[in-house]
């Protein structure tokens, strides 16, 4: 099985070339694929198929690397909208991902997907944060978020707080994404995210960063134009309203870099 690997900003996937028909227990892939030390090593493994190609309309699975199945991850499907490109030839396409739409395009300054906006809840869950009482705020974005708004994400400790708050009992049962959002001007943002399914800090969340403009608009530190999203690998992502749905549609765009393709035995 050959595959290519694949990041969005620095979160990273396999995509296993696949024949058509064939059937595999891709969650159990994923476990073995996405090992760091004993795979080839990713947050996800990405499994796409053609579906039409007028309109050029692909289906999407995405399996995090414990195997779980994502509903929704920005970059995975941006990821697989810059592999559309490379296989298809396709710039515009709808890629669905877990029974939703998603418009994608790849253009000059970036690979866009849209994000869904659902239900958002202010001040959702109470907890500690580097000693001092922190509230939460969720926002759904086609998978669950709370984001909390902090003063420096860098002094926080991402993996251990995130690990905390996805499984408080108050999110019980499924538990959620967490991120930690730091506003540094009207039209920015830093984020670290602690990613359910992956059980770790991950480099950037291409569904984080639109959870975290949703809740900074929400309390008015940032005005609801693009958005820029600065991650932790570096590369930042761009948030912005879909013109004719502002209020429930965002585009999440940004960088997708092609890294390597192998085979497996």
């Amino acid at each position: 099985m050959r595959f290519r690997k694949i990041h969005g900003a620095g979160n990273d996937f396999v995509f296993p070339a696949i024949d058509p028909g064939s059937e595999r227990d891709w969650a159990k892939e994923a476990q073995r694929l996405c090992a760091r030390r004993t795979g080839v090593g990713a947050d996800g493994l990405v499994v796409t198929r053609l579906v039409t190609s007028t309109p050029a309309v692909l289906e999407v699975a995405c399996f995090n690397a414990d195997g779980s199945v994502a509903t929704m991850c920005g970059n995975a499907l941006r990821c697989a909208a810059w592999a559309a490109l490379q296989d298809h030839g396709f710039t515009e396409m709808t890629l669905r991902m877990a029974g939703v739409e998603h418009q994608a395009v790849v253009s000059d300054d970036g690979v866009w997907v849209t994000a869904e906006i659902g239900a958002v809840e202010p001040r959702c869950l109470r907890a500690m944060v580097n000693d001092r009482p922190t509230w939460f705020d969720s926002a759904y974005t086609g998978t669950e978020h709370v984001v909390a708004m902090v003063d420096d994400v860098d002094a926080i400790d991402a993996e251990f707080v995130g690990r905390l708050v996805r499984h408080h009992s108050e999110l019980a049962p499924l538990g959620t994404n967490v991120n930690f959002v730091q506003p540094v001007g009207a039209q920015a943002l830093k984020i670290r995210t602690y990613e359910r399914g992956v059980e770790a800090e991950t480099l950037s969340c291409g569904s984080g960063a639109v959870a975290a403009v949703v809740i900074a608009t929400l309390r008015g530190l940032v005005v609801p134009r693009p958005v820029t999203v600065h991650t932790r690998s570096g590369e930042p992502l761009t948030v912005r309203p879909h013109d004719s749905r502002p209020h429930r549609t965002q585009w999440v765009g940004g960088p997708v870099t092609y890294t390597f393709e192998g085979a497996l035995a």
